[in-house]
């Protein structure tokens, strides 16, 4: 009997995860109940993808660059990945821009619903906890994002997710040191790499037989710990614009791909959507970043040595979705809170600064609300109204947040594909399942 497809499994867990969740609602006990004996089976399958992200980094970015032959060649590789980047956050920021002011989803809040979400959020704890963050960053030097992608601990560094960029950093230098040495000398650490590799792979495949439970018991999760109904309502306009902006990109992404690569837009949808309901799942596209490789390599055919550079960089520095996220909230905070800010050079900034928030950003859940706060503070919005107009989006911004992370993810495997296909790389799809070897060993 054919197997069902992996990501019509997730959906049929998304979608039990949410009624199961609407279910629990009805019930005094029923969050409890989430909270006690389902959300651990999400924890766990996020962990155990976390637990895999950086020994994947490594392998696959040192086989891909031994296999280069040609230094040169990363090189060209290296700078279309941040040029393509660039152009598509650009692109995210301004469709938000454009969406928001046309829609001014701003002009439909009234003061009531402000004073109530003031009361409700302003002093929320992670409220500030993200100020502070914000703050921290605002008082950094301007090249210190680039201090910061150098560790002076490469195992330091690989222990912690958030310092993605000072693993790609010290496995380039390894992966270059690895070409130029002679390769009598290379062939036994390459080797071990790329067998590494091929473990590490496996490991995502059994992984991701757990995927339709997980999505049930993070889906649950969120349904049962989200926010008052009628504030969600009275947000739904502005949550309406930022959605549409999102599925826009969408769009972008899958016109990009059938123009310039040649390739059906729906069958690129389709091998990507295990990572996109991921992403849509987990929040963060460094938990999904071993989803994301495996499918882009073995499903639509990008060669390992574009993808294990291209995928690890983008999940840490391209964020479109949360990039045209910035600029809704920031126009929509300021259309109701501070109408006198909304001018042309302060949209401009807006532009400028959200592409370089997004840079420096972490790949994790809630990032984006720091992001905010930079974004913010650089157009001069009043300090007094900055807890406020936070706490104005604070209560969409977790489904929100799962809506834009599985666009970030979308645009990393359509810059992937790009590159590929620029740089010669694109081949067939050569699918590997879990149990291919199991026979053998059983």
């Amino acid at each position: 009997m054919k197997r069902l497809p992996l990501h019509w499994k997730i959906m049929i867990g998304m979608v039990l995860g949410i009624l199961f969740g609407l279910l629990m609602t009805r019930f005094s006990t029923g969050t409890q109940f989430v909270t006690d004996w389902i959300k651990p089976l999400g924890d766990i399958f996020v962990k155990m993808l976390k637990l895999i992200a950086v020994p994947l980094i490594v392998a696959s970015l040192i086989k891909g660059i031994s296999d280069l032959k040609d230094i040169s060649k990363f090189k060209v590789m290296g700078l279309r990945t941040i040029g393509i980047y660039i152009v598509t956050t650009i692109i995210a920021i301004s469709i938000g821009l454009t969406l928001v002011n046309t829609f001014k989803p701003g002009n439909g809040i009234s003061q009531e619903t402000v004073q109530n979400l003031k009361d409700k959020y302003a002093s929320n704890t992670s409220i500030q906890e993200k100020m502070e963050e914000a703050t921290k960053q605002k008082e950094s030097s301007p090249l210190q994002f680039i201090v910061d992608m150098v560790p002076d601990n490469a195992i330091s560094a690989m222990g912690d997710n958030k310092l993605m960029l000072q693993v790609i950093f010290f496995t380039i230098l390894l992966g270059i040191s690895l070409l130029l040495i002679d390769e009598k000398n290379a062939k036994p650490l390459k080797e071990f790499f790329d067998s590494l590799n091929d473990v590490v792979l496996k490991m995502v495949d059994l992984i991701m037989l757990l995927a339709p439970y997980a999505v049930f018991a993070l889906l649950a999760t969120v349904v049962v710990t989200a926010d008052d109904p009628d504030v969600l309502l009275a947000l739904l306009k502005y949550a309406g614009v930022v959605v549409f902006g999102l599925f826009l990109m969408v769009v972008f992404y899958s016109t990009l791909v059938g123009v310039y690569t040649k390739k059906s837009p729906i069958w690129f949808l389709t091998q990507i959507a295990p990572a996109q309901l991921l992403a849509f799942s987990t929040s963060s596209s460094a938990a999904t970043l071993p989803v994301t490789m495996e499918r882009v390599e073995e499903h639509i055919g990008v060669d390992k040595e574009v993808s294990s550079f291209v995928l690890p960089v983008g999940a840490t520095i391209n964020m479109d979705g949360t990039s045209l996220y910035q600029a809704v909230a920031s126009v929509f905070i300021m259309q109701v809170l501070w109408p006198e800010g909304l001018t042309f050079s302060n949209q401009l900034i807006i532009i400028l600064t959200a592409l370089m928030a997004s840079i420096g950003s972490a790949a994790v859940p809630g990032a984006g609300m720091v992001m905010l706060v930079i974004v913010l503070d650089s157009i001069g919005f009043p300090a007094d109204l900055l807890p406020i107009g936070l706490a104005l989006i604070f209560a969409v911004d977790r489904p929100l947040d799962m809506c834009r992370t599985m666009i970030n993810v979308t645009g990393d495997a359509t810059v992937s594909m790009v590159v590929a296909k620029s740089v010669g790389k694109l081949g067939k799809p050569h699918v590997q399942e879990w149990d291919d070897n199991y026979e053998k060993v059983k």
